[in-house]
């Protein structure tokens, strides 16, 4: 009897919670700078609820609502030491044009944790496109939760990704265009540093590929933006990248910028990234309406 009792009473204390609640909604006081507040949103994930951070300008709202979705990387190890992502200074420059800003975890990285969905596998059987829907996925879950409160307009969101949060971005561009009136790419790929080499990319004719199914579906207008100094996706390669992505029938603009830095993939998260994007940024945000023409 033993022999039977052992082994159900470890399967019990290793089983998922299934009744546990998973609350989502803030977690924390709002405190300085922006109105800082960390909340919990929707992940794949029904028993784990992802970490984020929430900024927001003065008042009661409704805000158009921007959500950065961050970069990540294959190695587990560097995925579980991740610190919580901020982006504070490109928030900042949000928060002061009117956004409230999301900045979610995504399952698989830091205080989050649970399985890393996004797997893209090897070289050899590299799946771009899968991982792209992946995150994009992720990216949808926390921006129609948000979507929900009432301080959050419920039109013409912003999704602002970087790198393998930048591919998810690309990915989500076949959404409702009522529901996301701008996404916003900064070095958007997968497979950098192959093998941690700089200017290496894990298969490239395959995530060419992707990016022209992504293009293919694409309903959403596209900025990509990409530093000079960038050794993940090079400006020359990026471009490669756009082409694809145009040439499948997606709407896109590509803008290379000034050299940021030692490393310029790492651009966005910093004060001086910002800065150098931000006539790109103020243009993607705030398009050109189509003026009116008189019927003859």
């Amino acid at each position: 009897m033993r022999l039977f009792v052992i082994p159900a009473l470890l399967s019990l204390l290793t089983a998922s919670p299934l009744c546990a609640q998973v609350a989502f909604g803030p977690s924390g006081e709002e405190g300085e700078p922006l109105r800082r507040q960390a909340w919990h949103v929707p992940s794949p994930d029904a028993g784990i609820a992802a970490q984020a951070l929430l900024f927001r300008p003065a008042g009661a709202g409704p805000f158009p609502l921007a959500i950065i979705a961050h970069a990540s990387t294959q190695n587990g190890l560097r995925r579980a030491q991740m610190p919580q992502p901020e982006y504070r200074a490109l928030a900042a420059y949000l928060v002061a044009r009117g956004f409230a800003v999301l900045v979610p975890e995504r399952l698989g990285h830091g205080a989050t944790g649970g399985r890393y969905v996004e797997d893209q596998g090897g070289c050899d059987e590299a799946d771009y496109a899968r991982s792209g829907r992946a995150t994009s996925d992720q990216i949808s879950l926390a921006l129609n939760y948000l979507r929900k409160q009432d301080f959050i307009r419920k039109d013409a969101a912003t999704v602002i990704g970087h790198s393998a949060g930048g591919w998810g971005a690309l990915a989500l561009a076949n959404a409702d265009p009522k529901a996301i009136s701008a996404i916003i790419a900064f070095a958007p790929g997968r497979g950098g540093h192959a093998n941690d080499e700089p200017n290496r990319i894990c298969a490239p004719n395959t995530l060419l590929a992707a990016a022209a199914e992504f293009g293919k579906a694409a309903r959403i207008p596209v900025s990509w933006l990409v530093a000079n100094n960038d050794s993940y996706f090079t400006p020359a390669f990026s471009k490669r990248l756009v082409e694809a992505f145009r040439g499948a029938g997606g709407k896109v603009e590509f803008r290379p910028l000034p050299a940021v830095g030692g490393e310029g993939h790492w651009m966005i998260e910093t004060e001086a990234g910002v800065e150098a994007a931000s006539s790109d940024l103020a243009r993607a945000l705030n398009p050109p309406k189509p003026m009116a023409t008189k019927k003859p």
